[in-house]
Formats: C-alpha cells, sequence, structure tokens
C-alpha cells in the first residue's frame, strides 16, 4: 500500500476549522470534499479554491493563479474555475479557514442551482 501523501495532512489540518473534510485522489490530483461537496483541489501540492465571479475577483487581486487543465490529445487548455488559495493563507490557518469557508460557499451554491436528475423509472 502507498503512503498517505502529507500535504494531504497538511490541507486537512488547514482547514479543520470548517469541520471534517476528506481528500479524495482523481485525475492526477486530488478534490477535498466538505460532505459530498468538493470546495477545493489540489495538484502539485497547491490548494486551488472552487470560485464564482466575486471570489474570483478578490483571489485574483490576491495573486492566485487558475487551475489549467491542458488535454492530453490536442494542448488546449481549460480554466476549471478554480483559483489558488493565496500563499500567505497556508501559514495562517484563520486566512485559510476563510477563505475555505467562501469557496465551501460557492461550492454549495453550485450545486444548488444545478437541476435535479430525474430518475429513471425502474420496469
Amino acid at each position: 500500500m502507498a503512503a498517505r501523501d502529507p500535504f494531504f495532512d497538511f490541507v486537512e489540518e488547514l482547514f479543520e476549522p470548517l469541520g471534517p473534510v476528506r481528500i479524495r485522489k482523481m485525475f492526477g490530483g486530488a478534490g477535498v470534499f466538505a460532505g459530498d461537496v468538493m470546495f477545493a483541489l489540489l495538484a502539485d501540492d497547491i490548494v486551488y479554491l472552487k470560485t464564482d465571479e466575486a471570489l474570483r475577483e478578490e483571489l485574483s487581486t490576491e495573486g492566485s493563479e487558475p487551475f489549467v487543465w491542458t488535454r492530453p490529445t490536442d494542448g488546449k487548455e481549460f480554466d476549471m474555475g478554480y483559483l489558488s488559495m493565496p500563499t500567505d493563507a497556508a501559514e495562517e490557518p484563520e486566512a485559510a479557514s476563510m477563505w475555505g469557508r467562501r469557496a465551501l460557499d460557492v461550492a454549495l451554491k453550485a450545486r444548488a442551482a444545478k437541476p435535479k436528475r430525474k430518475k429513471k423509472k425502474k420496469s
């Protein structure tokens, strides 16, 4: 069994004030979840926070960079709607939890805005 990434432990501790969070590996990185809602992603030991227009603007002002995924087949780039957490927040748990709470709120609003899927009837 592979050893757990120590960065995951660091991120869980960083967001501890938000309540229990879990990290799940996915697509070469990892998602950070509160309950069943993903509010951050991890790639190359960087925390990227889910954003809406207002949070994106604030994070950009703080010097945050977008998470951009490059499709391997043709090199096309996609901005995934996540921006890096400000670097100083990684050393300040209060700041990290404030940014994390804002990203979680964005994720919860986005989920609530999605139309509910209709369940297929069993025959």
